[in-house]
This record gives C-alpha cells, sequence and structure tokens, in this order.
C-alpha cells in the first residue's frame, strides 16, 4: 500500500499556499500563451504536410505501414493534446487576461478536436469545485461498495481488465459526454450529457453557450465530412481519426492517474470540504518528452487544482514552492506510467457504501469484496 494523502483537515490553508508561491507565477502573458500556441500548431501543422510523403511511390510500403504512419500517428496526437491542454487553459482563465481572448482560442480549439468547449468547461469548473465529493464531484466518482455487480466482477481479471482499458481508452471520453459515465448521479434525470442545454449539469445561464459549443461542433464536423468526401474517409481516418483517438487516449489516461490511486481519499458530506478534496490528486512523470509536449498537464496537476488559473508555463516553479508547505499532504508518484494504471485497476474497485464508515473514504478492490463475501458464507 502506498503512502496515503492524510485525510485530515490539512495545517495550512490556501492563503499560505499562495504566500508561499511567487507572485510572478499568477502573471499571464498573452505573447508566451500565443507562443506556446503558435509552436504546437506549427508542429501540427507540419505533421500534416509530411503526410502527403508518408504513401509516395518512393516510400517504400512496408516503412509506410509500419513506421511512418505509426510514427505519425503518435506524434500527431500527443502535439493535439498539447492543444487540448491549452484549450483546458483557456476554460480556466490560465491563457489571457481577457475572458474574450479565453473563450474565442478555447472554442476553436476545443471544437476542432470535437469537444464541446463551453459545455466541458462549465462541467469541469464543477469538478474542480467539488473534487474528491462522493455527491458533488463531476468525473472518476468510485463506485461503491453496493454498486459492484457481476459485471465489475468479471472484468476483475487480467482479460477482463484488458477489455475495461479498450473500453475505457476508445469509449470512455465520448460516453462521458453523452451519458455522463463516471460522473456523479442526478437523481430524476435518465440522460445526462454535455450536448443538451436544459441538461442539470448546467444552470440557465450557461444554457445559451451550450448552443454555441453545439453548433461550434456541428460545423466542424461539416467541415471533416466535405472533407471526407472530396478526399476520402480513408486519407481522413489517417490524418485526423486516428490522431483524435490518440488525444482521446492521452486525455482519458493522464485524468484517470491524476484521480484514481489508492494513495487517494474521497469524502462524503461534511467530511470533504473544497482544500480536502483538492488535495485528492497526484502529480505523475510521463517522461521529459510528454511531460513537454502536454504542457506538464500531469506533473503539475496538484498545483492546478489549488490554483487553477495559474498559467501552466509557471506551474513547475508554483509546485516546487508547495511542495515546501503541503508536506505528506503533497502527492508525487514516479512509478512507470503501465504499472501505475495496472496498479489503479487492481487496486481502486470500490468504496464502501454511505453509513459504512464515517472518515475518509479509501479505494478497496474488488477481490476484497469476493473475500467478504467467501467469509460471511463460510460463516
Amino acid at each position: 500500500m502506498p503512502d496515503r494523502v492524510p485525510g485530515t483537515q490539512p495545517p495550512f490553508t490556501v492563503g499560505d499556499l499562495k504566500r508561499a508561491i511567487p507572485a510572478h507565477c499568477f502573471e499571464r502573458s498573452l505573447v508566451r500563451s500565443f507562443g506556446h500556441l503558435a509552436a504546437d500548431l506549427a508542429v501540427v501543422g507540419a505533421l500534416y504536410w509530411s503526410t502527403q510523403w508518408i504513401d509516395h511511390p518512393s516510400v517504400p510500403p512496408a516503412m509506410a505501414t509500419y513506421l511512418l504512419w505509426p510514427l505519425y500517428w503518435f506524434l500527431q496526437g500527443a502535439f493535439q493534446t498539447g492543444l487540448w491542454v491549452l484549450a483546458h487553459e483557456c476554460g480556466h482563465g490560465g491563457f489571457s487576461d481577457s475572458e474574450a481572448i479565453n473563450d474565442s482560442v478555447g472554442l476553436v480549439l476545443h471544437s476542432a478536436l470535437l469537444v464541446p468547449y463551453y459545455s466541458w468547461k462549465h462541467s469541469h469548473r464543477r469538478h474542480h469545485s467539488n473534487t474528491g465529493s462522493m455527491e458533488g464531484d463531476e468525473v472518476f466518482v468510485p463506485a461503491t461498495k453496493s454498486q459492484i455487480g457481476a459485471v465489475a466482477e468479471a472484468l476483475d481479471s487480467a482479460p477482463g481488465k484488458a477489455v475495461a482499458l479498450l473500453f475505457t481508452f476508445t469509449l470512455g471520453w465520448p460516453f462521458y459526454l453523452l451519458f455522463n459515465i463516471a460522473s456523479r448521479e442526478y437523481k430524476g434525470h435518465t440522460w445526462v450529457n454535455h450536448f443538451n442545454p436544459y441538461s442539470p449539469i448546467f444552470n440557465k445561464s450557461e444554457r445559451s453557450s451550450i448552443v454555441v459549443s453545439d453548433l461550434a461542433l456541428l460545423s466542424f464536423a461539416g467541415l471533416l465530412g466535405y472533407l471526407g468526401m472530396t478526399h476520402g474517409f480513408g486519407w481522413l481516418a489517417k490524418v485526423y481519426g486516428i490522431p483524435y483517438l490518440g488525444v482521446n487516449f492521452w486525455l482519458v489516461l493522464i485524468t484517470l492517474l491524476q484521480h484514481t490511486d489508492a494513495a487517494l481519499p474521497h469524502y462524503r458530506g461534511d467530511d470533504w470540504n473544497w482544500l480536502k478534496g483538492a488535495l485528492c490528486t497526484v502529480d505523475r512523470d510521463f517522461g521529459f518528452f510528454l511531460n513537454h509536449v502536454h504542457h506538464h498537464i500531469a506533473d503539475t496537476h496538484v498545483c492546478h487544482h489549488l490554483f487553477s488559473y495559474l498559467p501552466f508555463y509557471h506551474a513547475q516553479e508554483a509546485t516546487r514552492a508547495l511542495k515546501e508547505v503541503m508536506g505528506p499532504y503533497y502527492r508525487f508518484d514516479s512509478t512507470p506510467i503501465p504499472v501505475a494504471l495496472w496498479n489503479s485497476l487492481s487496486e481502486c474497485g470500490y468504496v464502501e457504501d454511505e453509513g459504512a464508515v464515517t472518515g475518509p473514504l479509501w479505494f478497496k478492490p474488488i477481490s476484497e469484496k469476493r473475500k467478504e463475501a467467501k467469509a460471511a458464507k463460510a460463516a
């Protein structure tokens, strides 16, 4: 069992943490933000331009199929994830001091990646406002013991976990948008999604922006349809479709491992407060290349949950300052990512039902439920 983040009220306040961070870390630079955006767009554009040479007659077909296309898919997916992160910065107000610039850039970038910008901005803000709360969090809310049924137990095996991973990394993100899976329960609503302006996720003042997101998505989907008809849908799948799946993969992997770890608690009711909840996340190292390309979204996520408006290019410096104050309340896990993912699947099956325990809720493996059932039956 890894060292747990203490499930108690920390001895520091948000004010203490903010004072520990150098003041310049909270300053946004429009030039610097647009510089990162321009660099990402230049790489994405250059990668797209290079595809015209991959299937060139001078290139051996085996090289194109087994080396050049996979390399393109990996790099394009990684750098487009960086664009996703910049749009995420816009949603938090970390890209610019201007809300109009933030929303304009974020809407274009997220729509181009088939993300409903305003819809996700609003629900993601609620995730940040309720992180670690069983009743209020918007994503990666743990299943409770009584919710673990035969299907979940059947998936608690090596083949079952492979099936679960395949679903999670291909359909997890669109299913979250379409059906709000892995989120909080909205009682009285049978279909909760990110595209309905009257969804319970949103309040009345946000409905018009949901329509804007939907129209932007439809416009870009129409553009993709036009490109498919004019250039061929096979071409579109290779140039855009597979990198799009790569973006979804990185998004789900990063966010899953940020919030699903046996060292992180969850809370119910009055046991939860914002600061305790904001500490229910972990920083991870994806390696120099991906940390850089993904704008350090994975290795500075604790800082991001505490100060989401702090621009990403200051987050590493801010994290170093925070660690000095937070002590054991700061969590960094250097476990290799594939091992960390396996540990998450193995150790984070459920939390106890309401009323079964008080205080912080810790993940338990599904195997523990089977052991308890077997012991009860033997007794």
